[in-house]
């Protein structure tokens, strides 16, 4: 009740019409576009108060309604001119832009404009913004300019002047007067204007990250544009133009000039809308709340989901992003307002403040979009989000035009000093040349191998970057080359000047030398005669010496003995010693103390004083008294004893001792006990007694010692003597012979020197003429880089294109560039860029060595994978390598090896090793991407470094920057579409396999594996050979080096010249041993000729087939014959053993038109085809031929298998290939077998033969990364294989390592766990329908390669998938297959095959199960035929069944065990149920169609009865049922017995066949022609447009279309309404409802290819439909079931008009009914009944209708009959109409739907219906049957109606 609804719409966009049933709920208001006078009141209104309140001077003001007429004239002429198409969608102009230009002129001050002209001037700047910057094209541009210049002058007088400082230069922007306070001013010049500019930018660089602009007049005019719509309120700005053109840096620096921050995403992995969301929230609340002005500026590389421009459609629209705050959120936003909004006099309620924020956010928030009008993204685009184009101001960014691309250029070529002022402009105009250039070559390139190659201005910049850097450091290689070589040859010429001062030199010294020997030989005789007084000395002093060392020895005798015996008396002494020590003062006192001592101590003392008698007179009184006396002074007395002279004791004193020492009491130890001193006294005396004793046996010896002693000094005295005289001697001759050797000296030295000058005289002479030959070629060198120098800047130029173009495309787009594009090019230039003429860039770029280096890393050794090799390595942009066969990559891996960092998009971790490797300056390498990358990496890809070049973001992180880092990128993708954005990051390298390439690799491989020896010997050849080219540039570079570095006087270095002559010898070498080893080993190994040829024979025929079988396992039957004869055609070209010309006519066929067959068994169109061929050489006169023998050619064109006859007359000799051209015209339909038997001719019937590989040796090349593909067919599972050979190697679900997953909804978790547990354990795993779960796929990939290294050995994966309907549909990832084997399992094609796969079945167990043997081979042999023959007819398209059925080995296998059981139970054998069983439930349960179950049925009543057992049976004609046999015996019957393949083996006549093999030759050969290499610019027609050819059919449709029926006018005619006339008025309304919506919908595109509606995507079905000629989808909902093209079907369209007009003339029922001309046949079959049941009265449900076919044709018949109705335009297929009979016949040969005579149909009650002899036949309305069944007509026949059935019977209502 409460609520009201406000709809409002756009007449001409959306779906243009509302159904009237809504409408009539509304009260409807049309707003029309404004009036002019409406609009000049509202403009002058807006611009006179402008003027006014801003105090204008008069003239301006008065000026103002002038303007404003100028302004609606404009506007209304730009809005009717310029008119929305396909491309230019977004030439929408309404008042908006009106508007706009008036909010321009509103920026106006009056200092800005002082006279009207000034007004004008603004006006027709703002104009040019608002509908120039939108603009397309060059000429959109043109015709724009001169609408506005004409115009103007209609409204204005004399303003040429103003007009001509408009054309020069008509700029207004903010900053005019400088940046910081914006005021809108003209620019003065392009000078000033570029002075602010580059201001601003250098101040922009120094806050932000650092930007290298070029500001060249389009870029400032940009800036100009972009600051002038930010600048404006609410201005959101679109900026189109493809990646690389300036738009993001040019609206940084925009933005910059208007002080407003710049915000972009940042995208990371896995960002969606919330984070878009929140990152909008956070820039709403910085415009909002903070009040501070943002751009957001998107890119298309930002949109990483189409739905983020819902939330940007909303913001350009209103402002207004649903759920963009939670509600707290928007509760602090508006109490954050109220203050602001209270502030400003207004009401501070929750709606009031919100609108507030969102006011102020659109004021503040600009939004920038930078989108890329590449393909049809941006329209697809503008049509969902209309804000993206209606909301934002457009600045259309353009392809540079010459003159901007020469400017730009030269600016740069200005600083760089390397370059002659007078060439650069010439310079400058190559480059532009080369960038337009190939953007032309690109478009060729894409028509011809379908590559996209884009160019953007980023490109270019790219290419003066590079040529700089080249220049700069090519010029300082080719200075130090030059250096080097110079001071080699300054170095050869010294010495050649030096060796005649050198002989001067020689003579002297040998002069000195002379003199200085006889100095010396004078000297040698003085010192002769002094040496030998020397040495009669020396004998006399050596006679001596002899003597001496004789005394000597008996001295030291003598003395030895001494010793000895001394030493004996030693322990003597010690013990006398050591008893001495015992005494001392107190024990002596304490001795001297005793009264009267035992007679043991007193004869101790009197002992002691015995042995101290002095002179050896012994004391008579030895008493205890004198005793005493003697100790009376102890320490005297101790000293004496001490000091006793033990070696001198008198005779006396010894002999008085004896009786003492006799005395057995005389013992120290019995003397302790009485005296210890005395003790100490007792042992003395003993011990010293001791000692005398020994040494008076010695003192003889000491004596005789001492005499020989003296002997000695004397004769020692004499020797010294003697030994003095000596040294004198000596010392003269050390006098003399220091003499001499100074001499010696002298004379050496000077033959040294001699010597070294003559060796230096020799050296000078080897090494001037070892290098003879260098210094010949060290100066041409020197003179060839002397005029490389002077030809530098040409050189490097033509490199540079070289490497910045060439990269994508392939060879011959490669060489047509640069030899007929480019080098023409320089030639021609008015002032000629020096240039080396036969200039080779990769001689430039590279040398032998580095090429050999390449080599030996794996590079093929081709020329186009050097050029890509050299491009690679010397690119500045990252290298993105486009490498199917994985060339490239390999060779890239083994180049870095272990440096190279290796990872994948998406791979777990990925960035983190891009950042790691950033920061090392690591090489990093990318592989396998795909067409789009991650947005993530996009700053990395375009180098975008930040903080002066320190830094790169990825993601949301500042990551450390190496400059020596290295990004290589590297793609799988065959022919990937690239997108311009990323073409100017990279340069595309097309590493693809040449043929030329892969047959040197493939070369390699054979000899590898036939002749290891030689491929070793070739290898380390090659390997030697590159090694020497390196050797060889080292040998050359050190001697250079040597020779640089050599000191003054050089040639001393007798190393460098050893080097020298080792270099020369080892580069002689090196170039003979390549040859000779290579040649020798050749002619020794050559094997005799005839094995080496059957063995090469033998491998080619091995590799071909192997290859053939590989790649033929992954196709399906019906492409196999394509790849069969791409193969041979191309084998047999290589061979060239068939003329080019020749197969050139058999795949285009390009029959002559308009010809008439002058022979009945040839059509028009095989005529042609003839004509064609007699123009031929080798063809001539087969036209006449054709007519002269007409007979025979009949013969031979109507045979059956014309392709096993021979040709008549002399054409039977023409080679294979001719005879399939000839036939290709007089029987299209045989030429599937024809090419078949031409392959089976050409390479071996191995090629032909249909039996699929087995599972098993399919299964040997798979392994944990090569998982197994099986592409589904219906009725097949290739999975039992799997299960089975799985049972075999013991993986099942009972050992839970067989692991089987169904994909679909939440299944993908199961598999992904499946995978994961089995690649750790080794299991098994299928995933069945994966095409199931799309948006799963990209994750199983990952998974797989996840799995593909390290996972357990035994891991497999069996993958399967239904094929794509259409190479759009396609979603089955690129990775997956590439890795996988692919195995198509199809039904297998033809009879043969057929039967032998049922019988595979079964075995020789099988067979002998049944106790009723004869019985169960039999119906089961039935069964095989009866199974192969159902599913091999399903290639016969609706005739041979209606529709088709998956019927698998399932059913006959469970048939068969039916038969077994029935067999067993019953007696007899029970036909009827098996038929039963067999026919309506196994292989009838599949059957959905009346017919096809009738079909089904006829064929089991026809194999399966008891006549199969009663003598010969036939199963096909020529093919009889086999008795009984063994397993085997069976295959081998099916092959000697079965016929060849024809439709006979089904029961269908050979017409069946000629339809469809007609189209599969057909599209054999387009497919086989698409697949030859295209040559350039073929069939480039300059033809009308797409949109021109449209049109011109759609006026052609609407002029011919006519009036509706006028359904109300026709009623009124009628009295009565009988079925024929309600019949009538269905059939008009019916076509009314189909010419209403191809009128609408006609008249709908009209107006979009006019401009006045918006093309919508309904549209552009249509047109495309018109264009490709087929029936628009929306007309085919409304029509009848029709197979024709967009002509024919709108001809017959017509003819139906016709001919219901004719009969709503006058409602009588036509004489004949075109009965094919119905809607709905089937109502007027009815209405047949009705009229005979109302006029009869007989019940309607009793009645059946009866055909009898006339014998008359249509012009007999002129009036109704009285009862039913005659119809024609029936047409049989399957068989024909026998007139003369009146019965259903045999079709005739290519005769395959012969016209029905006019059948009169009358209804007849149900019981009277004859059904005898009669073939119930079908009647459809196409020849798609099925759907399309009508009525069922009896025929009268004679044969068999199952005949018919078989042979798939029909009448058909078109054709």
């Amino acid at each position: 009740m409460n609520v009201q609804y406000v709809s409002c719409m756009n007449p001409t966009a959306g779906s243009f019409t509302v159904n009237a049933r809504l409408q009539r709920h509304f009260s409807v208001f049309a707003l029309s576009f404004p009036g002019s006078d409406s609009l000049s009141t509202i403009y002058s209104t807006i611009l006179t108060q402008h003027l006014k309140r801003e105090n204008f001077s008069g003239a301006v003001q008065k000026s103002s309604q002038q303007l404003i007429n100028l302004a609606l004239a404009l506007h209304l002429k730009v809005a009717a001119t310029f008119l929305p198409t396909a491309v230019k969608f977004h030439y929408n102009f309404n008042l908006r832009d009106l508007s706009n230009v008036f909010q321009g002129i509103l920026f106006s001050a009056p200092e800005c404009l002082k006279t009207p002209q000034d007004l004008l001037k603004l006006y027709l700047h703002e104009s040019s913004r608002v509908y120039c910057d939108k603009m397309v094209d060059e000429k959109d541009f043109v015709a724009f300019d001169k609408m506005q210049i004409e115009i103007t002058k209609k409204f204005y007088d004399e303003v040429e002047e103003t007009l001509e400082q408009t054309r020069k230069m008509n700029i207004f922007c903010h900053f005019a007067k400088g940046v910081g306070e914006p005021k809108y001013m003209p620019v003065k010049s392009w000078e000033s204007l570029n002075q602010i500019l580059v201001e601003a930018l250098e101040n922009h660089n120094e806050v932000n990250a650092v930007m290298n602009l070029v500001l060249f007049e389009d870029a400032m005019s940009h800036i100009c544009r972009i600051n002038r719509i930010l600048e404006s309120p609410r201005g959101n700005a679109l900026l189109v133009g493809v990646g690389g053109s300036g738009k993001q840096s040019l609206t940084r620096l925009a933005a910059f000039i208007s002080s407003l921050e710049v915000f972009q995403i940042t995208l990371r992995k896995g960002y969606g809308i919330s984070d878009l969301k929140a990152d909008l929230a956070a820039q709403y609340i910085t415009a909002g709340v903070k009040n501070m002005g943002t751009v957001f500026l998107m890119t298309d590389a930002q949109v990483a989901d189409e739905r983020f421009l819902v939330l940007v459609n909303d913001l350009l629209a209103s402002g207004e992003i649903p759920d963009l705050f939670p509600d707290d959120e928007v509760e602090n936003i508006i109490s954050n307002m109220r203050n602001e909004v209270k502030a400003q006099g207004l009401l501070d309620s929750r709606e009031a403040c919100w609108k507030f924020f969102i006011d102020r956010v659109r004021r503040q928030l600009k939004v920038a979009l930078c989108f890329s009008p590449v393909g049809n993204k941006l329209r697809v685009r503008s049509r969902k989000f209309p804000a993206i184009v209606n909301c934002t101001a457009i600045d259309w960014f353009h392809e540079w035009p010459r003159e901007a691309l020469e400017s730009v250029s030269l600016r740069f070529l200005e600083g760089t000093e390397a370059i002659e002022s007078s060439v650069k402009e010439s310079i400058s105009k190559f480059m532009a040349y080369v960038h337009t250039s190939v953007n032309e070559m690109s478009r060729s390139y894409l028509s011809n191998e379908r590559r996209y190659n884009y160019t953007t201005p980023k490109s270019f910049l790219e290419q003066i970057k590079l040529y700089q850097n080249l220049l700069f450091k090519k010029g300082k290689e080719l200075i130090a080359k030059m250096d080097r070589l110079d001071n080699g040859l300054q170095k050869l010429r010294s010495t050649s000047s030096q060796v005649d001062d050198l002989k001067g030199k020689l003579a002297a010294q040998e002069v000195d030398l002379k003199q200085k020997n006889e100095a010396a030989d004078k000297l040698i005789q003085v010192v002769g005669i002094e040496t030998e007084k020397v040495s009669k000395e020396k004998a006399i002093a050596d006679d001596e010496e002899q003597k001496v060392a004789q005394i000597t020895q008996v001295v030291q005798q003598k003395q030895r003995d001494c010793e000895e015996d001394l030493a004996k008396a030693e322990p003597a002494l010690a013990a006398a010693q050591d008893a001495l020590n015992t005494l001392n003062k107190n024990n002596l006192t304490e001795l001297k103390s005793f009264g009267s001592p035992p007679s043991a101590v007193s004869n101790v003392t009197a002992a002691v004083m015995v042995l101290m008698a002095p002179g050896g007179k012994v004391p008579k009184d030895r008493s205890w008294k004198a005793a005493k006396v003697a100790m009376a002074k102890v320490d005297g007395f101790l000293d004496s004893l001490i000091n006793f002279n033990k070696e001198n004791i008198h005779e006396n004193c010894l002999r008085a001792l004896q009786p003492y020492l006799q005395d057995p009491q005389f013992n120290p130890e019995l003397v302790t006990s009485k005296s210890y001193a005395a003790a100490g006294l007792c042992s003395w005396v003993i011990n010293i007694v001791r000692f005398h004793e020994v040494y008076c046996d010695v003192e003889p010896k000491r004596q005789a010692l001492s005499k020989a002693n003296a002997e000695l000094a004397a004769a020692q005295e004499k020797l010294a003597s003697i030994k003095a005289k000596i040294a004198h001697l000596n010392e003269n001759l050390a006098r003399l012979t220091a003499k001499f050797e100074k001499a010696t000296a002298e004379k050496l030295k000077c033959q040294k020197e001699a010597e070294a000058t003559a060796n230096t005289i020799s050296l000078a002479n080897r090494l001037v003429g070892g290098l003879a030959s260098e210094n010949v070629r060290w100066a041409e060198s020197v003179k060839d880089f002397k005029l490389q120098e002077s030809a530098l800047c040409g050189d490097v130029l033509l490199i540079t294109a070289f490497v910045s173009y060439l990269g994508y495309f392939s060879k011959k787009f490669r060489q047509d560039l640069m030899d007929n594009v480019w080098k023409p090019y320089l030639n021609e230039l008015k002032v000629a860029i020096p240039i080396t003429p036969s200039l080779d860039p990769l001689r430039m770029l590279t040398d032998d060595a580095d090429i050999a280096a390449w080599q030996n890393e794996g590079l093929p050794a081709d020329r186009m994978s050097t050029e890509n090799a050299t491009i690679l390595t010397n690119c500045e942009r990252w290298p993105l390598m486009v490498d199917p066969q994985l060339q490239g990559i390999k060779w890239i891996k083994a180049k870095y090896g272990e440096d190279l960092r290796v990872t994948r998009v998406g791979q777990k971790g990925y960035l983190d090793l891009v950042e790691k490797a950033l920061a090392a300056g690591e090489v990093v390498l990318i592989e396998n991407l795909e067409e789009s990358v991650d947005p993530v990496l996009g700053p990395l890809l375009g180098r975008e470094t930040i903080k002066k070049g320190r830094y790169i973001k990825i993601g949301d992180k500042e990551c450390e920057y190496n400059p020596t880092f290295r990004l290589i990128l590297h793609t799988k993708l065959a022919n990937p579409h690239y997108q311009p954005e990323m073409q100017a990051q990279c340069t595309l390298i097309n590493f693809t396999v040449t043929r030329d390439g892969l047959e040197d690799q493939l070369l390699a491989a054979v000899v590898s594996m036939e002749r290891p020896d030689l491929e070793e010997l070739k290898s380390n050849l090659t390997k030697e050979q590159n090694g020497f080219k390196i050797t060889l540039k080292t040998l050359e570079d050190n001697l250079l080096s040597r020779l640089s570095s050599a000191s003054g006087n050089f040639l001393g270095d007798t190393a460098l010249v050893e080097n020298l002559e080792v270099t020369k010898q080892t580069a002689a070498e090196i170039e003979a041993k390549a040859f000779s080893a290579v040649f020798q080993k050749a002619v020794a190994r050559a094997s005799p000729d005839e094995n080496l040829q059957e063995r090469v024979a033998n491998l080619i025929d091995s590799i071909t087939c192997s290859v053939f079988q590989y790649t033929t396992r992954g196709l399906f039957e019906c492409d196999k014959l394509m790849y069969m004869a791409q193969v041979t055609f191309q084998v047999l070209l290589m061979n060239k053993e068939i003329n080019a010309m020749e197969l050139d006519f058999l795949l285009r066929y390009p029959a002559q038109p308009g010809v008439t067959s002058p022979v009945d068994f040839l059509s028009s169109q095989s005529w042609g085809g003839i004509k064609a061929l007699s123009s031929m050489e080798q063809f001539h006169n087969l036209d006449r031929d054709i007519e002269g023998s007409a007979k025979r050619w009949k013969k031979f064109v109507e045979s059956e298998c014309p392709e096993k006859e021979k040709f008549p007359q002399e054409w039977k000799n023409k080679s294979a290939l001719q005879q399939l051209c000839m036939m290709r015209a007089l029987r299209p339909d045989r030429m599937t077998y024809a090419v078949r038997d031409f392959v089976e001719e050409k390479l071996g019937s191995k090629y032909v033969l249909g039996r699929s590989l087995d599972f098993a040796t399919s299964f040997e090349e798979s392994g944990p990364a090569i998982p197994m593909f099986f592409i589904l067919s219906p009725g097949v599972d290739p999975l039992k294989d799997v299960e089975k050979h799985g049972k075999k190697l013991g993986f099942t679900f009972n050992n839970r390592n067989f692991h089987n997953v169904s994909l679909g909804q939440g299944q993908e978790v199961v598999a992904e766990q499946a995978l994961d547990l089995a690649a750790v354990e080794g299991h098994w795993v299928i995933l069945q329908n994966i095409h199931l779960v799309a948006k799963w796929l990209n994750s199983l990939e990952k998974k797989l390669e996840q799995h593909s290294e390290g996972s357990h050995p035994e891991f497999r994966v069996f993958i399967s998938a239904e094929p794509a309907a259409s190479p759009e549909g396609h979603i089955i990832p690129q990775g997956i297959l590439e890795n996988s084997i692919k195995i198509t399992n199809e039904p297998p094609t033809g009879m043969h095959a057929n039967l032998h796969k049922a019988l595979d079945n079964f075995n020789q167990d099988t067979l002998e199960m049944c106790s009723r043997e004869n019985e169960f081979k039999s119906i089961l042999f039935a069964l095989c035929y009866f199974h192969a023959v159902v599913a091999e007819r399903r290639k016969f398209g609706p005739q041979g069944w209606n529709r088709s059925y998956p019927f698998n080995t399932g059913d006959l296998t469970i048939s068969v065990n039916v038969l077994y059981n029935y067999l067993e139970a019953n007696s007899k054998v029970p036909y009827d149920d098996l038929r039963y069983l067999f026919g309506e439930i196994m292989y009838g349960g599949h059957i959905t169609d009346d017919w096809d179950r009738r079909l089904c049925k006829t064929y089991l009543e026809e194999f399966i009865k008891p006549e199969m057992l009663e003598g010969e049976f036939m199963l096909a004609p020529g093919f009889p049922l086999p008795g009984n046999m063994d397993y085997n015996s069976y295959h081998q019957y099916i092959d000697a017995t079965l016929p060849a393949e024809s439709p006979y083996l089904y029961g269908l006549h050979p017409n069946a066949e000629i339809g469809f093999l007609t189209q599969t030759s057909e599209k054999l050969f387009r497919t086989v022609l698409e697949l030859q290499p295209r040559d350039t610019n073929l069939g480039e027609g300059a033809g009308a447009t797409r949109e021109e050819k449209v049109k011109a059919l759609l006026d052609d449709i609407l002029e011919k279309l006519t009036d509706e029926f006028n359904i109300p006018e026709l009623m009124a005619k009628v009295e009565e309404r009988t079925p024929y006339i309600v019949v009538a008025f269905q059939e008009c309304e019916r076509m009314n409802l189909l010419t209403n919506e191809i009128r609408r919908s006609l008249k709908e595109l009209d107006l979009g290819l006019k401009g006045e509606l918006t093309m919508t995507s309904e549209m552009e079905t249509l047109q495309n439909a018109i264009f490709l000629d087929a029936v628009p989808e929306s007309w085919t909902r409304r029509a009848y079931p029709s197979m024709a093209g967009l002509g024919s079907w709108f001809a017959d369209l017509l003819s139906r008009i016709k001919e219901l007009e004719t009969w709503t003339g006058d409602f009588l029922l036509p004489s004949i009914v075109w009965l094919a001309g119905f809607f709905n046949p089937q109502s007027f079959l009815t209405a047949i009944m009705q009229s005979t049941a109302r006029k009869n009265e007989w019940p309607l449900d009793k009645m059946t209708l009866q055909c009898d076919v006339t014998k008359r044709s249509r012009e007999d018949f002129t009036s109704p009959p009285r009862e039913g109705a005659c119809v024609h335009g029936l047409f049989m297929e399957g068989a024909r109409w026998d007139i003369q009979t009146g019965l259903i016949a045999e079709a005739r040969l290519k005769d395959l739907t012969p016209p029905m005579p006019v059948i009169f149909i009358k209804a007849i009650p149900v019981d009277k219906q004859d059904t005898r002899n009669v073939y119930p036949c079908p009647v459809y309305k196409t020849r798609q049957r099925g759907p399309t069944y009508v009525w069922t007509f009896n025929l009268k026949t004679k044969e068999k109606p199952s005949k018919w059935v078989l042979a798939g019977v029909a009448l058909l209502l078109q054709i």
